[in-house]
């Protein structure tokens, strides 16, 4: 089944609901589903006049916007394959990408096109079009409002490619992470069920796999009126006016970008009060950033969710189901709530061997490798919606592993099950201090040092034998009180503080520490 013959039904059902609603130039724009079929039919008809074929590889450079999504259902609609790339990976990324997947078509905005300068691999491909004015060796989108519509889905197998990422590569070949048809509607039933996605709904979206789930649950999409690559920077009045004109029902987005908007409530005294529900993950959620939100959204059910891009979602838990002792476990070190598995993944802890290949198993076998409940290990998932392979199998040896029959994903996680079963996060399995006192997972110290007074971020890591807390300030001036701070985390056997003006974070949510762009910081700092 092609995924879009799903968004072809709420097209059919509700012709004039706003499907997209975004912001160009400081004004709103609004396509409802039917406009958005047609438009996506008229550019597949563009498409496949220019000779692209099902199972042809397109790459799309392209922000958030009605015209990305115009262009993605056209892609899904011919049984194409859609190709994303960071840009600010880097040339060499760019190149060994193209190597390995070969594309057919560049579809890109007027600005992505200057990587034709820059890119050989870029200039290579094939066909090129532009979404927007007419482009010198580029097709423009445009023309495909004089075409009538290509009304023919290409029907698609579930394993049929739809969405083409990559690692950034930075340890050696990057790794693609290839969704099919089949993946992407498994996917939508999961995020559906979680994210209570009810049609009619208005949801403000940041994220792009999210707002295709919105398409496919019939839920309006207001796309942030921001810079999305940077969440942890954005500007939030523009996006405190989409709120005001739009009474969004729920919202989900990064921990960063969801402080900063709740920082500039708090400081303005505005409240998000129409929202019912906020989801944030894609980086660790910790209490302080959950009590902020409830603070400037009291009427809100504030949800952390934890996912990947193998596995989005794995588990997630409310605010308001965290009880006092919960709270107090985190602090004390315990490591982070997550929640509850998803019912539609299986999630087992696997005892720690990080850093080699597994498997395969028997049942027997595996059950043995498991952890016991509140025994830390690596997490590790399987289901209809966790990614089974990587493209060409490039990684799945170090990544994947078979248990019987069936394939279990390594997210590269630390936790735990408690004997309720939820889940704990405790880091990143690389991330674990390993050292003559024991083991130190860095969300345990991380989780507690976040909750106090004048702590942004911290950071723990290890260097040369010492356990070192690296403090990023809070932008309100006020200092943490160290000597405090060093009682609360006296369990952790922390040898040095330090105040780092920026802790590196993750491109792509701005909050997700970069624990090896610390440590070349640090030991760059060692040697002034």
């Amino acid at each position: 089944m092609n995924i879009i013959e799903i968004l072809r039904e709420h097209a059919i059902a509700r012709p004039d609901v706003p499907a997209i609603i975004d912001s160009r130039r400081g004004r709103d724009r609004m396509i409802t589903f039917a406009a958005l079929e047609r438009a996506s039919a008229q550019t597949a008809a563009l498409l496949r006049n220019e000779g692209l074929r099902a199972c042809d590889v397109a790459l799309v450079f392209h922000p958030m916007s009605a015209e990305l999504y115009i262009t993605l259902l056209a892609i899904f609609r011919l049984g194409l394959t859609a190709m994303f790339l960071d840009p600010s990976a880097g040339r060499d990324h760019i190149e060994r990408c193209c190597e390995l997947a070969q594309p057919q078509a560049l579809i890109a905005s007027v600005k992505a096109h200057a990587l034709r300068l820059i890119s050989p691999a870029v200039r290579r491909i094939p066909r090129k079009f532009v979404i927007g004015p007419a482009l010198p060796g580029a097709i423009s989108t445009d023309l495909a409002r004089l075409l009538p519509a290509a009304t023919e889905i290409v029907p698609c197998a579930p394993d049929t490619g739809a969405l083409l990422t990559f690692t950034s590569g930075s340890a050696g070949e990057p790794k693609a992470a290839l969704r099919t048809h089949g993946f992407l509607l498994a996917q939508h039933r999961a995020l559906e069920r979680s994210l209570a996605l009810k049609a009619g709904d208005v949801d403000l979206t940041t994220l792009p796999i999210f707002a295709l789930a919105n398409l496919a649950s019939g839920v309006t999409s207001v796309i942030l009126d921001a810079d999305l690559r940077f969440p942890g920077a954005i500007d939030p009045a523009p996006v405190m006016r989409q709120i005001r004109a739009h009474r969004p029902a729920s919202a989900a987005a990064s921990p960063a970008l969801l402080e900063r908007l709740a920082d500039y409530c708090l400081r303005r005294g505005e409240r998000l009060s129409g929202f019912k529900r906020i989801y944030t993950g894609g980086a660790p959620v910790f209490p302080r950033a959950l009590d902020k939100l409830q603070a400037v959204a009291p009427q809100a059910e504030i949800v952390a969710v934890y996912g990947s891009t193998e596995a989005e979602p794995i588990a997630h838990i409310a605010r308001g189901k965290m009880k006092v002792e919960d709270i107090a476990a985190m602090l004390g070190g315990r490591g982070l709530l997550a929640g509850h598995p998803v019912p539609e993944i299986k999630l087992r802890i696997l005892r720690d061997q990080w850093g080699k290949p597994v498997g395969p198993f028997t049942e027997a076998e595996f059950e043995a490798t498991c952890a016991r409940a509140g025994e830390p290990g690596e997490i590790v998932v399987s289901g209809d919606h966790v990614l089974s392979s990587y493209w060409r199998g490039q990684g799945d040896r170090e990544i994947k592993f078979k248990v019987g029959g069936e394939v279990w994903h390594r997210t590269g996680d630390a936790g735990y099950v408690d004997d309720t079963g939820r889940l704990w996060l405790l880091g990143r399995s690389e991330a674990r201090i390993n050292d003559s006192r024991g083991a130190l997972y860095p969300f345990t110290v991380e989780c507690a040092a976040s909750h106090h007074a004048g702590v942004r971020r911290a950071a723990v890591v290890a260097r040369e034998s010492r356990r070192l807390l690296m403090i990023e300030p809070s932008d309100d001036g006020q200092a943490p009180e160290l000597v405090e701070l060093r009682r609360a985390l006296a369990w952790a056997q922390i040898d040095e503080m330090r105040w780092l003006k920026r802790i590196p974070v993750d491109r792509r949510h701005n909050a997700k520490i970069d624990y090896p762009g610390l440590r070349r910081l640090l030991a760059v700092r060692s040697k002034v």
